[in-house]
């Protein structure tokens, strides 16, 4: 078994108030999660499993479909060609394959943790089946989910250390074959523990079969990156890391009790605020929070407060979450309710 190690050094926060320079600093190991270690070696096109493009009639395999972010679906715009499709994670192709094409790569923890949902039904989720772990570093609750798994060897409940094998790599989830079977490993932060509620809501029509762990609830940083930074500075802490993330769009959001995101991870906090302070929350173009900040401004439902000037419409920079361009960007219906699970029931 080969191990493919960095570490990271994390702030502890022992609770909402206290601050940063308080903390205590707790260390931790990260490992790849397979046998492929193609990304230290910058080679993209033997680590990224490529995807299959069909664009302007003409038809491709580019691997940079594999890497995170706005890799897909490429869309002709005033502005140029841009990639509105975002993907959450990256796709790890295998390195091995029985005599029937069949991958066996082992999946291993990139992390000690605790496996909180493991999906066994591949129908369930465009994932197929796939298992997501709970990593408490920090001070805060970070998940790593693997998809399109062929096998599953853990049970939700089940303590995992750092390279213990999990599942054999597959192929199941929506569109995918053998031949580009791989690995979808993403590093998430979580919106709310309101999700179930707030999904059934909006979504009472499309059964959710994953609970908290749906997709919809998990934001996913660059872990490619992440990994690449680590091997520079094995000091670097996951709340410095997001530091390095342009603020792409910001959303004033109202007063809430319920507002889960400053609980889950306090160093998102900047400012003081008074029992009547709204919130602004500040995003990555990804989606991801990165700051959360109190503010006299008075909402009665999210609204957008920021956005970075484009000449090009935001619903293709945002994941649909912001409509239209520069002095008239609003926040879509999706976007709306997106936000409303930050505070919701409010």
């Amino acid at each position: 078994m080969r191990l493919f190690t960095a570490a990271i050094l994390i702030v502890v926060f022992c609770s909402i108030s206290m601050p940063a320079h308080a903390a205590q600093n707790q260390a931790l190991d990260l490992v790849l999660p397979t046998d492929n270690d193609a990304l230290f070696s910058g080679d993209g096109a033997a680590f990224y499993q490529y995807v299959e493009r069909n664009y302007g009639g003409v038809k491709s395999t580019p691997w940079e479909g594999g890497q995170y972010g706005f890799v897909r679906d490429p869309t002709e715009t005033a502005g140029g060609v841009v990639y509105t499709r975002f993907h959450e994670g990256i796709d790890i192709r295998p390195l091995h394959r029985d005599s029937h094409g069949e991958p066996l790569d082992e999946v291993r923890a990139i992390g000690d943790g605790k496996v909180v949902h493991a999906n066994l039904v591949a129908g369930y989720s465009n994932y197929g089946k796939y298992i997501v772990i709970e990593h408490r570093w920090g001070g805060s609750n970070y998940y790593s989910l693997y998809g399109h798994l062929s096998s599953i060897a853990v049970q939700r409940g089940e303590m995992v250390t750092r390279g213990q094998r999990l599942a054999v790599m597959g192929y199941t989830g929506t569109g995918l074959n053998r031949e580009r079977a791989h690995l979808h490993l993403e590093l998430d932060l979580m919106f709310s523990r309101q999700f179930e509620a707030w999904y059934n809501t909006f979504f009472r029509n499309d059964p959710n079969h994953n609970g908290i762990y749906n997709g919809m609830n998990l934001a996913g940083l660059d872990v490619a990156r992440l990994y690449l930074a680590l091997r520079k500075n094995p000091a670097l802490t996951i709340p410095e890391f997001l530091n390095d993330e342009e603020i792409f769009y910001k959303v004033t959001l109202p007063n809430s009790r319920h507002f889960d995101l400053p609980r889950l991870y306090p160093w998102m906090l900047a400012g003081k605020r008074t029992e009547k302070s709204s919130w602004e929350v500040s995003f990555a173009r990804s989606g991801v929070p990165l700051r959360i900040e109190p503010t006299d401004r008075r909402v009665t439902q999210p609204e957008l407060s920021y956005i970075k000037k484009s000449s090009i419409d935001c619903s293709y920079l945002t994941r649909d979450v912001i409509s239209g361009r520069e002095g008239n960007a609003h926040l879509t219906n999706y976007g709306r309710q997106l936000m409303r699970l930050l505070i919701y029931p409010d």
